[in-house]
């Protein structure tokens, strides 16, 4: 693994020559990442060197919200750049429209070798991705990938006959049985023991490696996109034998009532781990690059398609309009990004649009994403006034500060971030102006 100093050498090189051709984007999406599980938490131990010199020659955006925290949803609202309200996906159970363009169709069509691996989950609905995991790559405006399913989905679908690449590989190494076995053992959090695969079989280790084989695959010729796809950390909390790591002290989770504190930080532990073993994951995929001696040339960006509850308010996964939920990280480093910090208001679906913008490509239909090119050259320090995200009955509207809530409990909410980060104390009759105010701003 390079150093850290040798990563903010090497990509500080030949910037004018960088600039001087299309640039490449390399995009890590894991699935279910908090956006306070970063590098800099004082409050959380985490081991994450490859991000931590990600943001060290980067911008680091601390107030950012996915469209809809939900997976099918969210991946729809970043494929087209659109809010939730307009990118016809509205839950799980339905697959992106065909007839919707894409920003990875935008991007071929201006000379871009467009890839993916990992869980692209835009046919939710339809488990079946091929063996070869092709099936609508094309149709979606990939140039070379493998989709394959996400963790829960791969064991449903696959348990007998495999239907994803990835189950396809643990039937053909005879490891699909023991898997299938240990994941009927882990229908709460709290089973937070050891997977019984080997650490080349885990599925964000084989992600990775598809990852690293597209790009030594890929064209000199081409600007190129790669997205990568991550599973983890989204539960169930497996961890192989050698990730495992039981000494840390994790905060209990707020207002909860489940489980005492000793399997709360098992499982926080475990999350964690998770999170580290795709940090070292990104190491590697991001050492491709630098050894196809692009790292220069090539836009960096780290975010996830929703956060993840962790027992919060006694709730996990995501679904619902609280900042462990909705939130998400976001870490952007290359080309001309200016290092440090931000506190501008910007959504997952502005990675469309700043994609678009680098590649010299107009929007898309029905576009609501905004380039955050001008905050990351550092000509501007704003970037939105309000950010929104929905899911079916609710809808929320956040101006950095003030968070109105509307269709979710059974009652409006309204919340100072400021003074409670946690979203413990409703103030929706204390504040009617407020909430009047942001109300009128949903959509």
């Amino acid at each position: 693994m390079p150093s850290r100093r040798a990563f903010l050498a090497s990509a500080a090189t030949i910037a004018a020559h960088s600039q001087s051709k299309k640039p490449n984007f390399l995009f890590f999406l894991p699935d279910q990442w908090r956006p306070d599980w970063l590098p800099g938490n004082p409050n959380i131990p985490l081991k994450l060197p490859n991000l931590e010199a990600l943001a060290a020659r980067g911008l680091r955006f601390h107030k950012v919200l996915c469209a809809s925290p939900l997976c099918a949803p969210s991946r729809a609202c970043l494929a087209t750049g659109r809010e939730y309200k307009t990118a016809n996906v509205p839950s799980n159970q339905y697959d992106f429209p065909l007839s919707q363009p894409t920003y990875y169709q935008s991007l071929q069509k201006a000379g871009y070798h467009t890839m993916a691996c990992g869980k692209i989950d835009l046919h939710k609905k339809t488990l079946d991705w091929g063996l070869d995991g092709q099936r609508l790559l094309k149709e979606w405006g990939f140039s070379q990938g493998i989709d394959n399913a996400g963790k829960g989905d791969a064991v449903r679908s696959g348990a007998g006959t495999p239907k994803d690449p990835y189950m396809g590989m643990l039937h053909r190494k005879g490891l699909a049985a023991a898997h299938v076995a240990d994941f009927k053992k882990r229908r709460k959090y709290d089973a937070t023991h050891t997977t019984p695969l080997p650490n080349e079989a885990y599925c964000d280790n084989w992600i990775a490696e598809n990852a690293k084989a597209l790009l030594k695959q890929a064209p000199r010729n081409q600007p190129w996109h790669l997205v990568v796809n991550f599973t983890g950390p989204h539960n169930p909390m497996d961890i192989t034998a050698s990730m495992e790591d039981r000494s840390r002290q994790y905060p209990k989770p707020n207002q909860s009532t489940e489980f005492d504190a000793p399997t709360h930080n098992r499982i926080r532990q475990n999350y964690s781990v998770m999170c580290e073993n795709i940090d070292s994951r990104i190491g590697e995929i991001i050492d491709e690059v630098r050894k196809r001696g692009e790292l220069a040339n090539t836009l960096i960006v780290f975010s996830s398609d929703h956060g993840e509850m962790l027992g919060d308010h006694n709730r996990w996964g995501k679904h619902v309009p609280y900042q462990a939920s909705a939130g998400i990280p976001l870490i952007v480093a290359g080309l001309d990004t200016k290092r440090g910090a931000t506190n501008a208001l910007a959504s997952l679906i502005d990675i469309t649009a700043t994609f678009l913008d680098y590649a010299g490509q107009p929007v898309l239909p029905q576009m609501d994403a905004r380039s955050l090119r001008p905050v990351l050259t550092g000509k501007s320090t704003r970037h939105r006034d309000y950010l929104h995200s929905a899911l079916e009955e609710w809808r929320l509207v956040w101006d950095g500060r003030y968070k109105f809530i509307e269709g979710f409990n059974g009652e409006p909410m309204l919340f100072d971030l400021e003074k409670d980060p946690l979203e413990n104390r409703n103030l929706v009759t204390l504040e009617k102006q407020t909430a009047e105010r942001l109300r009128k701003l949903l959509i």
